[in-house]
């Protein structure tokens, strides 16, 4: 039992040294930022590509990069921004609901952004052909535009005619969250039959230095074949790409909070590519099943594009109204899906319940050590059964030290005789485990924990404790030991915790556990704020308990 505890207590701090080590230890390399030229569709393949990219030794400001061309205003609840009339380019996009930081004058969230500027973001859709002589709109095409602005009440309809007798006509509608429909209209009055692909891609410039996160995946992402695939950026080389086949599904681009996605069709084979276009530009487009429009008569292609916040109920409602295959995994649920997502709902209603996610995050630690109960109550009985004869427990080490045979027989029978089983304290924590991890996982991937308040000196749940020992003292320390208040507050929980509980026979195992709230402590230091409030209530519930069952049995 002493050498399972042991391995157990050290697999669980080396599963966090291996997230605080990700995180802190080892930060991603920077990449320098270079700019991107505008997208060129190169008509003659029937996969869309990128022109290659140059150097600039200067970046355009939004604002000044979205008076080159005529434009159309996109606005509803969610979004506002605008759309370039100059290749139909969804190319300006701001989420009104989201500010980038907590300051009261904080600008909105940017999410997609114009060529020229530093980091452009944009996406495309349109035709692509095997005849070199026709002529399709491209990222140059300007299109006359019919209608006002673009909102859920308001549609708006683009045309262009190529000379050739081919009409191309887009009609674009947006709801009030983040989803667009775009319908493609050829009308061909050509005299001839004709073949056309249809595409949609999304392209953008990375900087690694706008990762917030290693746990969270961030990158090219989709669900394939009902398969998801994530690629990170790092994984692509130039030239290089990722190719798939899929009858829908949705891909495009995944950052921590947002993301970008054409919707693929779910009655159709489409052709997907994940590509690196240039240094530090990355392309995710598909192209779809051939559609061939006879002389006088019309085609059609419709498809959806979305570009918004990673709202995990609306991503569910999308999923359903337009049957989306496993579209809430554009949320990276990680390992304990099935635990992860029904934690995000349960903590979900308890925000909506109280008001406010802080007292949700503890109501919800109350909740779980009630589930866990009876559980629990077997484990510190069994515990505080070990406490009660661990001074027979040390007579019989001096009495068999030389013999660690007849040593643990007589353990074993002494165990036997008081009714206990030492095995039964791993459960807890056994359990504790998965759940420790669904959690943190639901505080890092959760949007609607972003930014989210408690009491005190806590304004972002999603965040680490902001009142750290540098700032209460005024000391230089050195940042891995420079921790928060509720850390601390949680390390001693943990310190009181351990006393409780018998004390290993072992020296060094004796050491290393009581090191264990301290390492704890620095680690769970630089965690999200909510999860080291939910980790200190549940501590103190476990020795309220622990206690009450010591009083019981009659331990000291």
């Amino acid at each position: 039992m002493k050498e399972e505890m042991k391995g157990l207590y050290a697999a669980v701090v080396l599963s966090i040294a291996v997230i605080f080590v990700t995180n802190w230890l080892f930060p991603k390399k920077q990449a320098p930022v270079e700019e991107t030229k505008q997208v060129e569709i190169v008509q003659a393949e029937q996969t869309p590509t990128v022109a290659k990219t140059k150097n600039k030794e200067s970046f355009l400001e939004t604002d000044e990069a979205l008076k080159a061309d005529r434009r159309v205003k996109i606005a509803n609840e969610s979004l506002r921004g605008s759309l370039r009339l100059k290749g139909a380019r969804f190319d300006d996009l701001y989420l009104t609901k989201y500010k980038q930081t907590l300051a009261a004058d904080s600008p909105d969230v940017e999410l997609l952004a114009p060529a020229g500027t530093k980091l452009p973001y944009y996406a495309e859709f349109g035709w692509i052909s095997n005849d070199k002589n026709l002529h399709l709109p491209d990222a140059n095409t300007v299109w006359v535009l019919k209608g006002g602005e673009l909102t859920p009440q308001s549609p708006i309809v683009l045309e262009w005619n190529n000379g050739q007798g081919l009409k191309f006509v887009r009609k674009i509608s947006l709801d009030n969250h983040y989803m667009f429909n775009i319908e493609q209209i050829v009308e061909n009055n050509s005299g001839k039959n004709i073949t056309l692909y249809p595409y949609g891609l999304i392209n953008r410039e990375h900087d690694e230095k706008t990762s917030t996160s290693s746990i969270v995946h961030q990158g090219m992402s989709g669900v394939l074949d009902s398969t998801l695939k994530e690629i990170k950026f790092s994984s692509l080389k130039e030239d290089k790409k990722e190719d798939f086949t899929s009858t829908g599904g949705w891909a495009g681009f995944s950052d921590h909070y947002w993301f970008s996605a054409f919707i693929l069709d779910n009655n159709s084979e489409s052709r997907v590519k994940f590509a690196q276009t240039g240094k530090n530009t990355y392309q995710a487009d598909f192209v779809g099943q051939p559609i061939t429009i006879n002389a006088n008569t019309v085609g059609t292609f419709s498809g959806k594009f979305f570009a918004g916040a990673k709202e995990i109920k609306l991503l569910d409602d999308y999923a359903k109204k337009y049957n989306i295959d496993k579209f809430d995994l554009a949320v990276d649920f990680g390992w304990y899906y099935f635990l992860t997502k029904p934690f995000f709902y349960i903590l979900d209603f308890l925000f909506h319940f109280i008001g406010n996610m802080g007292w949700a995050i503890l109501l919800f630690a109350a909740l779980l050590r009630l589930a866990m109960f009876p559980i629990a109550s077997k484990s510190y009985e069994s515990m505080s059964k070990m406490k009660k004869v661990q001074p027979k427990i040390q007579d019989l080490q001096e009495k068999y030290k030389d013999d660690r045979q007849k040593l643990q027989m007589e353990m074993m029978n002494l165990y036997r005789k008081e009714k206990i089983n030492p095995a039964s304290g791993c459960l807890p924590m056994l359990i504790q485990i998965p759940i420790f991890f669904s959690l943190y996982k639901v505080l890092n991937i959760s949007i609607e924990i972003r930014h989210a308040p408690f009491i005190g000196w806590i304004k972002d749940l999603s965040a680490p404790d902001p009142l750290t020992i540098s700032v209460l003292t005024h000391l230089p320390i050195p940042s891995f030991l420079d921790i928060g208040v509720w850390p601390i507050v949680m390390g001693l929980t943990m310190y009181i915790q351990q006393k409780l509980n018998p004390k290993p026979a072992n020296k060094d195992q004796a050491r290393m556990f009581a090191l264990m709230p301290l390492i704890f402590m620095f680690m769970l230091g630089h965690f999200a704020s909510g999860l080291v409030i939910y980790w200190t209530l549940s501590n103190i519930l476990s020795i309220m308990q622990q206690r009450f069952i010591m009083r019981k049995i009659g331990v000291d």
